[in-house]
């Protein structure tokens, strides 16, 4: 099955049940890293080329196609060139936001992001963080990224402590990734909102893909899911920067062009191919 392989046998088991139903089956994927390799500037990052084909081939066959994100569901899309694909459901901030059918379902936004917002950039000054530290402003949260920074750990090592006090004085969480921290609502996370699928759903099998600490809250659910019955299948888009979720995956695999090899051996399994002419 090519690329398609897992190396445990919960992961096997929740490949042969995908196959057995697909129709049933939920498969979720984070964006960052996972469907977009991560670049310095965010605003910069796109989906690799082969998702949006590998998608439209797999959305005939299977229940669902999920994208669970940290960033806007709008911006998801767009930058993943998503629109149109039929069925797809983005959820954005970790679940607060929903698009489907071209449209965004969210709630007022919290109080403690608008004060972040007003006090961040005083705060970095005062700091002195390192050139290179830059605020990501997502709407619902914002994140502070190192990556661009001469010694990405260095400049995290200044900020962080004050940015978690400054959390926690706005009643905010943070969340850690991969050379950034995000200041967000609490009680959103990607674990929650694959479980609202799954209730929604009702799947025959799950399938979650992902890169980053964020992600290990849907690894989480996957794992309580299976021990519930629901078959899973576990996949980490892998690199150097982070590598607890390599550990806990039934499938590595390398990079956003792995994920795509992954996706397109599905649909070769899944998809039947057209019959020859006069046949």
């Amino acid at each position: 099955m090519g690329s398609l392989e897992p190396t445990t046998e919960a992961g096997r088991r929740g490949l042969a049940a995908l196959l057995a139903e697909p129709r049933r089956a939920l498969i979720a994927l984070d964006f960052d890293g996972t469907l977009a390799p991560i670049v310095p500037d965010p605003d910069a990052a796109r989906a690799h080329p082969g998702v949006r084909p590998a998608f439209d081939r797999l959305s005939g066959s299977v229940g669902r196609i999920a994208v669970i994100t940290g960033r806007p569901a709008r911006v998801a899309v767009d930058y993943g060139g998503l629109a149109g694909v039929p069925g797809l459901v983005v959820l954005g901030h970790y679940g607060l936001e929903r698009w489907s059918d071209g449209e965004v379902q969210a709630p007022a936004e919290d109080e403690g992001v608008a004060v972040v917002r007003e006090r961040l950039p005083e705060l970095l000054l005062r700091l002195g963080a390192a050139e290179g530290t830059a605020i990501e402003d997502k709407g619902r949260s914002l994140a502070v990224h190192v990556r661009r920074a001469a010694d990405p750990a260095a400049a995290m090592a200044v900020v962080e402590p004050a940015l978690r006090a400054l959390a926690a004085d706005t009643g905010l969480v943070v969340e850690p990734g991969r050379m950034v921290l995000e200041l967000r609502p609490p009680g959103a996370d990607k674990g929650a909102a694959l479980r609202r699928l799954v209730d929604e759903l009702e799947p025959s099998a799950v399938v979650f893909v992902g890169d980053d600490l964020g992600d290990l809250a849907a690894f989480a659910a996957v794992d309580e899911l299976r021990a519930d019955g629901v078959p899973g299948l576990l996949v980490c888009s892998g690199s150097t920067e982070v590598t607890e979720l390599a550990d806990r995956a039934d499938l590595v695999v390398d990079g956003p062009a792995g994920v795509v090899d992954v996706l397109e051996s599905l649909a070769d399994e899944l998809v039947s191919p057209a019959p020859p002419p006069g046949s």
